[in-house]
């Protein structure tokens, strides 16, 4: 069966669900091409051909950029089998139904796929319904071989180095709960380990095409930190030179510690932790499990073993004031942590996609107006008009200086958001180089 695997968006990395699926489809005897629309033009005679079309949907924003695709491949070929799949497929299964889908799997798709490309060959009007449990994948290496080089993706930068880098999963799924995560609804405080021969086959493959630095994409590295650990030593001695990024909880990383110098010394670049907020409150409206202190001391103890911390946020909260914003901005800087932060963070608003538990919120379900099957998401007004104001205002100006320096930007943040609360803008202090601190140079985030 002629089947297209498309990825429309995955944070500038080479799509990991396209290449494992890849690998199952092509063992049970499919002719597969892999599409990469952020690096490749989908043809006409691909879509024509093809019996299955899938669509690859891990965040929000590929599958927003995912719906006119679904469209124009049913006015290519009506009579192909749409399916769509990954985490963000059963949130939104009914907005992808009315573009056209036939088929909606979850995150755990791999044996589903092959399962329904046997079930299209037997019967081609046949699909199946939307699937809202979580198996368990016997996971074989993904195949790579038709997507675009790692070269073409998203880099480390090191100062004035740029390094390849590859990208693989050690785990799927989260064991806990976190309020505003689009995880839950799907794993539901569940998560899946993929066996560490089978992490080791696809990063050796990886450093054979040329990269000098893996992304592992789990949502949790120490959701299984003993699989963990095993994992990054295995690469430090089979890959020495080759450095990692992971992303950690602030609650692991404070459970953790003593952990955290075999992160440093196994070559890990950074380690991202969603903070989220600085604010006690809201980190416990989001069950977060941790506190402001919490991350503080976390702060402390990675600076002082050399393991640099790259946090991201949540900054515009239902919760938010001018005043805590600017608050947290001089967090920030009082932290160090300016040359870690990556611009768009600034500007992120909390989305509230189908099934979020954050419609559990009696305060949240007061401010939702409507649900937007363009954004795919809740639409929700602040209670403060100028809160909403100055995160529009902070989107336009990070979309405008994607690849300026982090400190520039950050002194016009500070400016824009202390103006905007009515608050004279203290003195900033002496910050880092950019240069010290590693970064995955993709600009976007979700």
């Amino acid at each position: 069966m002629q089947i297209v695997l498309i990825s429309t968006y995955d944070l500038g990395r080479q799509p990991f669900g396209l290449a494992s699926p890849a690998a199952f489809l092509r063992a049970a005897g499919h002719d597969v091409q892999c599409v990469d629309l952020t690096r490749t033009k989908l043809e006409d005679a691909v879509v024509r051909g093809a019996a299955l079309v899938a669509f690859y949907l891990p965040m929000h924003t590929a599958t927003r950029l995912a719906l006119p695709v679904m469209d124009r491949v049913r006015a290519l070929n009506p009579a192909a089998h749409v399916c769509a799949y990954g985490l963000y497929a059963p949130l939104n299964a009914e907005v992808l139904r009315e573009h056209g889908a036939g088929t909606i799997l979850g995150p755990e798709f791999e044996p589903s796929l092959v399962e329904l490309a046997a079930q299209l060959g037997s019967s081609p009007s046949r699909g199946s319904a939307p699937r809202g449990t979580i198996g368990r994948v016997k996971f074989i290496q993904p195949d790579r071989s038709d997507l675009p080089s790692l070269a073409k993706y998203a880099s480390l930068q090191i100062g004035g180095e740029r390094r390849i880098v590859g990208y693989t999963e050690a785990t799927r799924g989260c064991k806990h709960r976190c309020r505003h995560c689009p995880i839950v609804p799907v794993y539901d405080g569940r998560f899946r380990a993929v066996p560490l021969d089978v992490v080791l086959a696809d990063v050796r493959a990886q450093v054979a095409a040329g990269a000098q630095h893996i992304t592992f994409g789990d949502p949790d590295f120490f959701n299984g930190p003993t699989h963990a650990l095993a994992i990054v030593d295995a690469l430090a001695a089979e890959h020495p030179g080759v450095t990692y990024d992971v992303t950690i909880k602030v609650e692991h990383l404070k459970q953790q510690a003593a952990a955290l110098p075999r992160l440093r010394d196994t070559g890990c670049a950074f380690v991202t932790s969603a903070v989220e907020s600085f604010d006690d409150g809201v980190l416990a409206k989001l069950e977060k499990g941790h506190t402001h202190a919490d991350f503080a001391g976390v702060v402390g103890h990675c600076s002082a073993i050399g393991l640099v911390l790259s946090p991201t946020f949540v900054a515009f909260t239902p919760w938010t004031t001018l005043e805590a914003y600017a608050g947290m901005l001089r967090e920030i800087q009082r932290l160090g942590l300016v040359p870690a932060v990556s611009p768009i963070q600034y500007a992120i608003r909390l989305l509230i996609p189908q099934g979020s538990r954050m419609l559990e919120l009696e305060d949240v379900r007061g401010l939702i107006e409507r649900f937007d099957a363009t954004s795919l998401t809740h639409v929700w007004r602040h209670p403060d008009p100028r809160v909403d104001g100055l995160q529009r205002t902070l989107e336009q100006l990070v979309g405008q200086r994607l690849n300026a320096p982090r400190e520039e930007v950050f002194a016009h943040v500070w400016d824009l958001a202390f103006a905007a609360a009515g608050l004279a803008p203290p003195p900033r202090e002496p910050l880092l180089s950019r240069a010290a601190i590693p970064y995955l140079n993709e600009p976007w985030y979700c």
